[in-house]
């Protein structure tokens, strides 16, 4: 097949899918659907604009590694070991239960025992890649349910290889050999856990400081989907699926503090090649099977989805989890599984199932698939409805008395998400000062940084630090953005910086963002963008160097201030206080011997006593040991200067004394700063 025609395959999926998809989005159903639509509708079975099925094929199973391992990344092998239990307990039953009702209802229809026994395997495998998937979007991987339903399909994807090598049994062609296979693929399946489980430990965590250290984003990349492909690889040289490994790579790798950079990462290519997976699925519906038998197939359809939808119940029920989260994993699973596609072609070449067979099946399973997306949005409402129902009240008290027993799924109680907070992008100068007076100040705040060293740094001092590029989005989400009050980026990238504000408003209309930046030409853009205030070091740097050498000349604070603040005006840059306070700034002065030359002007309240007053009867030289050398008034010196002269509102004394003296002058006259 040449490279042409593949391209062609493939820019009329992408065609045909936007089409597609903004349909059913302007009809309000989920992309998914458009996607297995557009399959059906370029398959072969229908329009045939698709000329090699099979390299789209190929395309689908990177998608769903891809989703796999975004789930793995997102994942840990601390949650995986929390929910063993419920993984191997709570599957085995759902797994179990389906084959064997399934079974005895296929003898029952008059079919041999081993052909019912490979139905039960087809319909009990649920769509890991739909599931997952929908659950990320509406963000309920983390919830009880969700964790039901990981722990469920993990246990089915576990289940796959023993469930591919019992075929020969149950069509009746093995012997001894194919339960000594089983056995040495349990042994396999045991040892790959184990080594991932040293992986995620020892091996990621060193090799990922290594590549990050480079600051290489190519390197970062092409590190972690080759470990993606890498792991999936071994899985299946040891003869589990690929999907399965590249799940377990993202448990290595979710141990580091890496992790949500490598979602980012890998997420644009997870959504393009997930894409293909659904178009591929569409692709293998027969239209013309549906259309010869549209009243069996479809009853077919419903009656797998509830029978699947009231076994799951019964298999976690014995989790000893509340009526709702089990209601609400139950229509989760209700569909047929990817890996039972692959799995009925294996039966087909056993001679388990007819080709007529698996054309009818190939639609019922497609049914599921594309009914699943539907099911979701109306499982909330349904599920709230049925809880309402005074049986289903009676029946969670009898479950679940006051003094029930502990769950079985032992989710730990998830770390509180910051509200309200400050996120510190940059673990510099700035931001190390930033972090310091937050801490003193008791509050809450997470940091972000691209320095892997610095990351490194930080964890071992306890700091709440999250390695990633401010740019992505995923990242801010971690960081909750979306509830932050205050995100001040202290990188000195600008273009990080725009693309950084432009994310971070989008994502938080009212947060407030604080830029800090080199150069002042800089500004206008962040403002335009949506910066709350920019802090400019040009210009910072300019106003304090001003100031204190105007300062070194004797030019009063408050003609300093109010230069600075015509320099400011008609700017965007944040005003601030200057950074001495009164006593400090009388302290810049012409120094004599023990002595020195100083400037002290005179305020209303604090300095109240001396106003009116002569420079005679002031008790300057009585009371602090100062002279009064000269007053400065309305920007004039007067002269001359006689113990006659009055004191006056705003002046400013130009004394002579002991720099102790001026100190206590200082603090008698003007008023403590705020």
């Amino acid at each position: 097949m040449s490279s042409s025609s593949v391209l062609y395959d493939l820019l009329v999926i992408l065609l045909l899918s936007v089409g597609v998809t903004l349909l059913f989005n302007r009809i309000k159903l989920p992309s998914i659907i458009g996607f297995l639509v557009t399959g059906m509708l370029a398959g072969p079975y229908a329009l045939a604009l698709v000329k090699a099925p099979h390299k789209v094929d190929h395309i689908a199973e990177l998608g769903v590694m891809l989703l796999m391992f975004t789930i793995g990344l997102e994942f840990s092998v601390r949650s995986l070991m929390r929910i063993k239990r419920a993984v191997f307990l709570g599957g085995a039953l759902q797994v179990g239960l389906t084959v064997g009702v399934v079974a005895v209802l296929a003898m029952a229809a008059g079919s041999a025992p081993g052909p019912a026994v490979f139905w039960g395997f087809l319909l009990a495998l649920s769509s890991t890649a739909i599931v997952l998937k929908l659950m990320q979007e509406h963000m309920e991987v983390e919830s009880m349910h969700g964790q039901i339903v990981l722990a469920i399909l993990i246990f089915q994807d576990l289940v796959v290889v023993p469930m591919m090598l019992l075929v020969p049994l149950l069509s009746g062609q093995g012997g001894d050999s194919s339960w000594m296979a089983l056995g040495i693929m349990l042994t396999k399946m045991l040892v790959v856990l184990t080594l991932v489980v040293l992986g995620s430990r020892y091996l990621m965590p060193r090799l990922l400081l290594l590549v990050v250290r480079t600051r290489s984003r190519e390197l970062f990349l092409l590190t972690i989907i080759g470990t993606c492909l890498g792991v999936a690889w071994l899985t299946e040289l040891a003869g589990l699926s690929m999907a399965l490994g590249a799940f377990l790579a993202g448990l290595i790798i979710s141990e580091s503090e890496y992790s949500y950079e490598a979602v980012s990462n890998v997420l644009p290519f997870r959504e393009i090649f997930a894409s293909f997976f659904f178009v591929s699925i569409g692709m293998l519906f027969d239209v013309h099977v549906l259309l010869e038998h549209p009243v069996q197939i479809l009853l077919i359809t419903l009656g797998v989805m509830a029978l699947k939808a009231l076994l799951t119940p019964a298999a976690t029920a014995f989790l000893y989890m509340p009526v709702r989260e089990v209601l609400l994993s139950a229509l989760a699973l209700c569909q047929v599984g990817e890996f039972s596609f692959v799995l009925s072609r294996v039966g087909v070449q056993a001679g388990l199932i007819s080709a007529d067979e698996y054309q009818i099946f190939l639609a019922i399973s497609v049914l599921t698939m594309c009914f699943t997306p539907l099911v979701s949005m109306v499982a909330e409402p349904a599920v709230a409805w049925f809880m309402g129902r005074p049986l289903l009240q009676r029946l969670e008290q009898r479950l679940h008395p006051t003094k029930a027993p502990a769950p079985l799924l032992p989710l730990a109680t998830p770390e509180t998400p910051l509200s309200d907070h400050l996120i510190v992008v940059g673990y510099g100068l700035n931001g190390r000062n930033l972090v310091r007076a937050a801490r003193a100040a008791q509050l809450p705040y997470i940091i972000l940084e691209a320095d892997a060293d610095k990351v490194h740094r930080g964890l071992k001092r306890g700091e709440r630090i999250v390695y990633g590029d401010v740019t992505h989005e995923h990242v801010l989400e971690h960081l909750g953005v979306a509830r932050a009050r205050v995100v001040m980026l202290a990188i000195s990238d600008p273009a990080a910086s725009l693309r950084a504000v432009v994310t971070i408003r989008r994502l938080n209309p009212s947060v407030c963002i604080v830029v800090r930046t080199l150069y002042l030409h800089e500004r206008k853009q962040l403002y335009q963008v949506g910066a709350t205030e920019v802090i400019s070091e040009e210009q910072e740097t300019s106003m304090e160097v001003l100031a204190h050498v105007l300062a070194r000349f004797l030019v009063p604070v408050c003609e300093i201030d109010r230069l600075i603040d015509e320099l400011r005006h008609g700017s965007h840059a944040m005003r601030r206080h200057r950074s001495l306070d009164q006593a400090a700034w009388s302290r810049l002065h012409l120094r004599f011997v023990e002595s020195e030359l100083a400037t002290v002007p005179v305020d209303a309240d604090p300095g109240a006593h001396f106003i009116g007053k002569s420079c005679l009867h002031s008790d300057v030289q009585e009371r602090f040991g100062l002279s009064v050398l000269a007053i400065r008034r309305d920007g004039h010196m007067l002269e001359p200067l006689s113990p006659d002269t009055l004191i006056c509102l705003h002046d400013t004394l130009y004394v002579f004394g002991k720099p102790e003296q001026v100190t206590r002058l200082a603090h008698e006259v003007q008023p403590a700063e705020v």
